[in-house]
Order: C-alpha cells, then sequence, then structure tokens
C-alpha cells in the first residue's frame, strides 16, 4: 500500500454534507492530537501523518517509533493486510485535559480498504470493524450515541456529553464526529461531518436519554413506498445500455436520474397517497440516495 491521505471532515451545516442528517448516524467523540495511519507493504509496517508517510528520521511526534514495534497492530495487519487504519494519535494539542493514561496512545477512528475502481479509499461501517479490533485488543472511538433523522439540536446537545479520555470533572471534548455510513454527497463522495465545542458559544445541558433518538418523516415513507428495486433498476439499466457498460463514475447520474424520476413520474401518486403533503424535497432526496445504496450496494 502506499500513502493516502484521510479525508477532510467537513463542518456540520455546509454544502458538502447537506443531508448527512438524515438516516442513522453514528456520533463519535472528536479527540485532539494529532491525525495518523498505519498499513502494511511488502510485508512491513507504515505509518503516515495526515500529510506524508513517516521514517524513523522524520517522524510525527513519535507515532512511527512507537506504532512499528507494537505487537497488536502487526498481528492485525498480518492477517488484514487489505486494510489501513487511521486515527488519532493522542499527544498534547490544544486540549490538555485528558487522563494521565491516555496520552501517548493510538485511537482508530476508521478501518479503510483499497477502493481500486476510484484510485481512492472505502469505509468499513463501525459495526464491522468494531469486532475486528476487539479481536487483536486495538484501541478504537467508540460512538456513544446514535441518532436517527436528528436536527442541529440533537447533535449539539451531544458536545457536553462528550468525555471520552477526559478527567473528571474537567469539562468536555473537542467536538463530536457524525457518520452516516449510508450517506454519499452531491458529488457522490462518502463524507463525514464534525461539530466542534469551541464554536458553540451556548452551551447545551447533558441529556441523559436512550441511546438511539429517533424522528419519524414522511420523506421516508415516501421513498419505501414509491423507490422500489425495480424502480432503481430500471435506471441503471437506461445507463447501462446508453454507455454499452458501467463505471463507478456513473454513480451521480444513477443518483440524479432515479430522483427526477421519482418527482416526474410518482409525484401525482404520492400526493394521493399522502393526501397532499408537505415535503422537504432536500430530505427527500437524501432518502431517494440511501435507498438506491441500499437497493445496489454492489455499486458503491
Amino acid at each position: 500500500m502506499e500513502f493516502k491521505k484521510y479525508q477532510h471532515i467537513e463542518r456540520f451545516g455546509t454544502s458538502e454534507v447537506d443531508g448527512i442528517e438524515v438516516g442513522t448516524c453514528y456520533v463519535f467523540p472528536k479527540i485532539d492530537g494529532t491525525n495518523a495511519s498505519v498499513y502494511m507493504r511488502d510485508g512491513e509496517i507504515r505509518a503516515a501523518s495526515r500529510n506524508r508517510e513517516l521514517t524513523i528520521e522524520n517522524d510525527n511526534a513519535g507515532f512511527y517509533a512507537a506504532i512499528k514495534d507494537d505487537p497488536y497492530i502487526a498481528e492485525f495487519l498480518k492477517y488484514n493486510p487489505q486494510f489501513r487504519l487511521f486515527g488519532e494519535w493522542l499527544v498534547p494539542h490544544s486540549l490538555r485535559t485528558y487522563r494521565d493514561t491516555a496520552w501517548r496512545q493510538f485511537y482508530v477512528f476508521d478501518v479503510c480498504y483499497e477502493n481500486d475502481s476510484e484510485g481512492g479509499l472505502g469505509y468499513l461501517h463501525y459495526e464491522s470493524y468494531k469486532p475486528m479490533l476487539q479481536e487483536f485488543g486495538i484501541n478504537y472511538i467508540p460512538p456513544p450515541k446514535i441518532v436517527k433523522n436528528g436536527g442541529v439540536e440533537d447533535f449539539t446537545k451531544l458536545l457536553d456529553q462528550n468525555n471520552f479520555l477526559i478527567k473528571d470533572g474537567c469539562g468536555c471534548g473537542e467536538g463530536i464526529v457524525i457518520k452516516n455510513y449510508d450517506f454519499f454527497n452531491r458529488y457522490g463522495r462518502q463524507t463525514w461531518a464534525k461539530i466542534v465545542t469551541s464554536e458553540f458559544k451556548e452551551k447545551h445541558v447533558k441529556a441523559m436519554g436512550a441511546a438511539v433518538v429517533t424522528g419519524s418523516v414522511l420523506e421516508q415513507d415516501i421513498v419505501e413506498k414509491f423507490v422500489t428495486e425495480a424502480f432503481v433498476k430500471k435506471e441503471h439499466t437506461k445507463i447501462v445500455n446508453d454507455n454499452d457498460g458501467w463505471q463507478s463514475r456513473y454513480i451521480p447520474q444513477l443518483l440524479s436520474r432515479v430522483y427526477h424520476e421519482l418527482i416526474c413520474e410518482e409525484m401525482w401518486n404520492i400526493l394521493k397517497e399522502f393526501r397532499n403533503p408537505k415535503i422537504d424535497f432536500r430530505a427527500l432526496n437524501t432518502f431517494t440516495t440511501a435507498k438506491v445504496k441500499k437497493v445496489m450496494p454492489e455499486l458503491f
């Protein structure tokens, strides 16, 4: 494996992550260290910072020196050389309130694989990589909350609940990262969102409730009823026939065509079925995208 840079995490509310909140979101603590990755090449452990591959002479705050001899990482990569671990190497940065035992540890926040069709990275779902990391005793960042169809209030109230690795009585962490594994933005990229605590002037009271916050939305019901498997595959077939085959670069076209046909061909039926509802078309588009991925996961 060659060095590959981790994706930029977009601020929640920007166009790059428009609609990420629609569906099931895993909300992770954001810790304030330095971005790092580790992977296997030619039978040897390689490591990188955010922007470059590391060597003993050009280390990243001691990360490479520590990780190259880590027996748990070595064993994991020996049996899983196809994966790349991205995480945070926790060394003093802006936030200094972490527990004494937390420092100089590597905390995995994503497990990736090579996406050959695009020359980029694919991301394993948390529920897939969690047991793998547990098996090899590797530290990882867990999501304390799962939010379904949430809003900005649901996410920002979780900022004060982020005490992962923080000393007792020393406040909250740097922020949160929101991951919707079914979400692809308008450009066809799988992208995560973040909310940074220091950027919010007002703090929210801790909400001690169920681990899953759920909202019911009309747009999801519309998509479930009208965006059927046959509906999606019909548009896919049209693209295949028009282009004498399929390539992953046609994904944005497929998503646009399915949504276009839903609006143009089914709107009258939707109005009758749901009795002239008030529709949030942004949410409808996002749910449509998620349904296409669910119907044809092999394309993504």
